[in-house]
């Protein structure tokens, strides 16, 4: 897909190798982008993983600068050099520290915001980009002009699964000794205290024949192993650590919750929607714009094991409802998030700053 004819020549900083949902959702538009005909110098610290997955499209150009401790004084000169050598039209920034570092004067910088950050070292951006309408909100309520901000989503695309979903579920089954009777939840997201799952395997304690997958990581394992141990719940919920495979994931799962207390937009919801699967999440900010209520997806209040128990029993019980949540969900996906979407809008938003841009 060629979005226009001139290759618009884009340089990105990332300046974070955790795995996060910014970090992950760079990757994936920095390739959408790539396929869309963009031309993009994208500087990274050095992590071996993204380099390999950048380092054989044409359209990408990978180059690794340091800047923790010592390095920083040497990381910034060398960001300038770059900068004049490579001459981009302009700069997407990932996150504080990249907005930190990115140098003025060369081309226009956009900050790409997924949460509800200090906006200080932001003012220096000719357009910020938040993921959801609330984060816009909150950037005009901190002082930031409204034509200065714009609300693009993020995009549902996972790496896709080769198997097909009986092979999946067969298999993944048969790896964790999952009953055939058990209905199988996937919960995705780091062991934090905004992602709840504290609740939801409160939750699951209140149904039968179900088994939880939670796949991630974080300060918060130790924790969830001694909640699944003191229920009791040993063969019922599996800590699966973080996995990239979540295309197998989606596939051998029945049923996909997102019991976050604090989500500002969701990448989730709309993966589980592009994977059709029924979606049953937590009324934080971002699922609660994302999901029209028993059209799309169930939500229940934040923090409520009892309701979300009673949630996942429904759909348990109504494959019907569940199916309708699928159709209606991918129909969504298809008409606002879909990868080609997203990408068309972040080109025509690069193309509109680069107009108006007046070098200072």
């Amino acid at each position: 897909m060629m979005i226009d004819d001139k290759p618009l020549r884009l340089m990105q900083l990332m300046l974070s190798s955790q795995n996060g949902g910014a970090e992950t959702f760079f990757e994936k538009l920095t390739l959408a982008l790539a396929d869309a005909g963009v031309r993009q110098c994208v500087v990274i610290e050095p992590d071996a993983r993204r380099e390999a997955l950048f380092a054989d499209h044409p359209n990408i150009d990978v180059q690794t600068l340091r800047f923790r401790g010592l390095h920083e004084p040497l990381g910034r000169v060398r960001l300038h050099l770059l900068m004049r050598r490579w001459r981009p039209e302009l700069m997407l920034t990932w996150m504080s520290r990249a907005i930190k570092r990115a140098p003025t004067g060369y081309c226009p910088l956009v900050a790409r915001l997924g949460g509800y950050y200090r906006v200080e070292r932001y003012r220096k951006s000719d357009r910020l980009i938040g993921n959801t309408p609330d984060i816009v909100r909150y950037l005009q309520a901190e002082g930031i002009a409204a034509e200065k901000t714009q609300c693009i989503p993020n995009f549902g695309e996972i790496a896709p699964c080769e198997m097909d979903t009986d092979s999946a579920r067969k298999q993944l089954r048969a790896e964790l000794k999952i009953p055939a009777e058990h209905q199988v939840l996937l919960a995705l997201g780091r062991l934090h205290e905004a992602k709840a799952h504290d609740t939801l395997i409160d939750a699951l304690s209140k149904t039968d024949n179900t088994t939880l997958l939670i796949a991630g990581d974080g300060p918060l394992k130790a924790t969830l192993e001694e909640q699944v141990q003191r229920l009791g719940l040993q063969t019922r919920v599996h800590l699966l650590g973080w996995r990239r495979d979540t295309g197998y994931l989606f596939k051998a799962c029945d049923i996909c919750v997102f019991p976050s207390r604090f989500e500002p937009f969701g990448n989730v919801v709309v993966e589980s929607w592009a994977q059709r699967r029924p979606l049953i999440a937590a009324a934080s900010a971002g699922p609660e714009w994302l999901i029209s209520h028993e059209e799309d997806g169930l939500l229940v209040p934040v923090d409520d094991s009892e309701e979300l128990a009673q949630a996942i029993n429904r759909l348990v019980q109504n494959p019907e409802l569940a199916e309708q949540l699928v159709s209606s969900g991918y129909r969504t996906y298809q008409e606002k998030f879909s990868r080609e979407a997203i990408s068309a809008e972040y080109v025509a938003m690069f193309r509109e700053v680069i107009a108006g841009y007046t070098p200072q």
